[in-house]
């Protein structure tokens, strides 16, 4: 994983966390990688994951059985999507707005790019 230097590599791990729950790659139940096994993939500290798993913890998308490891959590969907609406909408819109603006370019005018997007995701997924 390439980390962003923009933003904490917690909540980049967090990212990724939460992309397997939306994409149902994981879901209610699952367990997932441990503490160790994601700092080994992610090769990061075993601190910033632990630091990640409490984050998530408190926005009630994973919980932790003692002495087996972390789980996906009820209503995890749910509370994902919340979570990633809103940071896109505090964080990613004002910035797209804000270009959008020094550019002169209207909704209007990005909806065909926006209509082309949404297609070619749809052929990757």
């Amino acid at each position: 994983m390439e980390f962003q230097k923009d933003k904490a590599i917690y909540l980049q791990i967090a990212d990724y966390i939460c992309e397997n729950i939306l994409s149902k790659k994981w879901v209610e139940n699952d367990r997932i990688p441990s503490v160790r096994e994601l700092a080994i993939e992610l090769e990061v500290n075993p601190n910033t994951v632990m630091r990640t798993v409490t984050f998530l913890q408190e926005k009630g998308i994973i919980f932790n059985q003692r002495g087996i490891g972390y789980f996906v959590a009820a209503n995890s969907y749910e509370n994902t999507l919340n979570l990633k609406k809103s940071d896109f909408i505090q964080s990613d819109l004002p910035r797209i707005f804000k270009t959008m603006r020094l550019l002169g370019l209207s909704l209007d005018d990005i909806k065909p790019y926006a209509v082309q997007l949404e297609n070619k995701l749809e052929r990757t997924s």
